[in-house]
């Protein structure tokens, strides 16, 4: 029992810190203020436990096999499609007093985004190596709640923004927000294929 208190104390700080500015925050703040609070959260719930917990399977040792890249480009692809798709006009812009509505594929997206942008990413990496090196269920247990933890923070600031600012503004700014990360994931990506 100690050994999984330790892992996951260690997973927690560690995750929690490597998280801190990283991409991921922001995109949890752009989800809050497009989608419904509870269905940002399970998003991140979904898709931090799924990806800690394949970061402490797979371990240090295999980590390398795995094709990061190009999974970091199909990243930026999608991230630049939902930029674009998120700047089409939508038929009642110009009712900009109503809450922000729920598209069916909200969870969806989430969870394919956040996993697909943190794939190979230091939190991914990290996890990985404590896998190896501590008791995984702490690392997955520590690590799941790190992330969440520096994540929710994001999504508490998204949520105050979208109540205080049209939908209009969070439509637009998300988007922009959207295609630069997904500029920077493709940069990336090409630059480490490249090599």
């Amino acid at each position: 029992m100690d050994a999984l208190l330790i892992a996951a104390g260690i997973a927690f700080g560690a995750v929690f810190l490597g998280e801190m500015g990283d991409k991921s925050q922001l995109m949890a703040l752009t989800f809050a203020t497009k989608y419904r609070m509870r269905t940002v959260i399970l998003g991140l719930v979904i898709a931090i436990g799924a990806l800690i917990g394949l970061s402490v399977g797979v371990g240090a040792a295999v980590g390398n096999l795995l094709p990061t890249d190009w999974i970091r480009l199909a990243a930026a692809v999608m991230f630049i499609g939902f930029g674009l798709w998120g700047l089409k006009p939508e038929k009642d812009d110009d009712e900009d007093d109503g809450p922000i509505k729920e598209r069916g594929t909200g969870l969806l997206t989430i969870v394919t985004a956040m996993f697909l942008a943190e794939f190979g990413d230091k939190t991914m990496l990290i996890a990985m190596g404590m896998g190896s090196s501590y008791n995984p269920w702490g690392v997955w247990i520590g690590g799941t709640a790190g992330m969440l933890a520096a994540d929710l923070l994001a999504v508490f600031a998204g949520a105050w923004i979208a109540k205080r600012i049209p939908e209009k503004v969070v439509r637009y700014v998300s988007s922009g927000l959207f295609l630069v990360i997904g500029v920077l994931l493709a940069i990336e990506a090409v630059t480490a294929l490249a090599d």
